[in-house]
């Protein structure tokens, strides 16, 4: 079937496919010093950079006996996106990514995405997020005090980051603060090292059940714990909205998820458990993503001064000495260029997994049917 189409890859080997050989690609690429380049690509993903070229621009490998349709072409990959008809449906998660993320907008389709993709384009459309500016502002200032006491001395940028993204999500979508929420926060950073360690591990059906990892059981201990605090966080909101103190539980997105989790129409209303994987999937993936964002620009500021140089001229002749504003942001069009090259260069996901469950699609594209079985993940080069 795939051959007929042009399709090659490595062959699969019983019973790991190509894991174990993508595992030691990936020990050696890391295990080497780098020098300073912007090609990254090789090094963390040595497989798809070999196999792009030994085999063509899409090729097929193995994650245990799950067939993998790796996808790199431009023209076909927005194709695919487009997915008009609804051929690609989103991948299931299970193991550790369903701990991780569980049913939360990035991994929902149909009426539950939409439930929560119409209260998150509320909470984080423009106009909301003029009023979290000085609450941002507030957390940089914060930043900026501890570093002043540390001129000449090497910082970690990225632990940093962390601290002032875990300050700021706090405050803007939960309305609490690093003391309340950075444990949930570190234990989400916890959950998502061990998904990250495993993601090419194959584990065979009901040797789990049997015989857990240290890291199947870690991970278990984290989701219950994560899943414990987030519901201290919500109790403790709806006790505040019990007072009086808040009106319809806030306007910030813990105060939306929990306002409709209490709607009377059952069909508007969203599940706690659905309620928690969204609350966790933001301090997860926005946590993580921004981080890794702001750490990046600053690497590629320090190492183009003359940009450095340019940005500051800007954020001076806009705001001089006074604390950023909303609309001053808008204007900053040297930084904005600065953040997509940032992006461009070091995106925050590579790679967009579709479920191997499919309808027929256009015969242009690929002809799988569910009993192909084949997983089509989208990869950018």
């Amino acid at each position: 079937m795939m051959k007929s189409q042009g399709i090659r890859g490595p062959p699969y080997r019983f019973p790991h496919g190509s894991t174990r050989e993508i595992s030691e690609m990936r020990s050696q690429s890391m295990g080497k010093p780098m020098e300073m380049s912007h090609t990254i690509f090789p090094r963390i993903q040595p497989h798809i950079y070999l196999w792009t070229k030994t085999y063509g621009k899409n090729f097929l490998n193995w994650h245990g006996s799950q067939a993998q349709l790796f996808v790199t072409e431009p023209e076909l990959i927005k194709e695919i996106l487009m997915n008009r008809e609804g051929f690609y449906p989103k991948m299931e998660m299970e193991g550790y990514a369903k701990k991780l993320l569980g049913e939360a907008l990035i991994t929902n389709e149909g009426e539950k995405w939409a439930k929560i993709r119409k209260l998150a384009n509320h909470t984080f459309h423009a106009e909301s997020l003029k009023s979290m500016v000085p609450e941002m502002s507030s957390g940089v200032e914060m930043l900026l005090e501890r570093w002043k006491d540390r001129i000449g001395e090497e910082i970690d940028v990225f632990k940093e980051f962390g601290l002032l993204t875990t300050e700021v999500i706090s405050r803007t979508a939960f309305g609490s603060s690093y003391v309340e929420g950075g444990h949930i926060f570190e234990m989400v950073a916890k959950l998502t090292q061990i998904t990250v360690r495993n993601i090419y591990r194959v584990r065979f059906p009901g040797i789990s059940m049997l015989l857990k990892s240290d890291d199947e059981i870690e991970a278990l201990k984290l989701e219950k714990r994560i899943k414990s605090s987030i519901v201290e966080l919500v109790k403790k909101r709806e006790k505040v909205k019990n007072n009086g103190e808040f009106e319809d539980f806030g306007s910030d997105y813990l105060g939306q998820l929990l306002k409709i989790s209490h709607e009377a129409d059952t069909k508007k209303r969203i599940t706690i458990e659905q309620m928690i994987d969204e609350i966790k999937a933001v301090y997860g993936a926005g946590h993580l993503t921004t981080t890794s964002l702001l750490s990046w620009c600053v690497f590629l500021l320090a190492i183009h001064t003359d940009w450095q140089e340019k940005a500051r001229e800007e954020v001076f002749g806009i705001f001089s000495s006074e604390n950023p504003n909303s609309d001053g942001i808008a204007r900053l069009k040297i930084m904005n260029m600065i953040i997509n090259e940032c992006l461009r260069l070091y995106p925050p996901r590579y790679k967009l997994s579709l479920s191997p469950n499919y309808v027929h699609c256009p015969a242009d594209i690929f002809i799988l049917t569910p009993k192909h079985g084949v997983q089509v993940i989208l990869q950018a080069i």
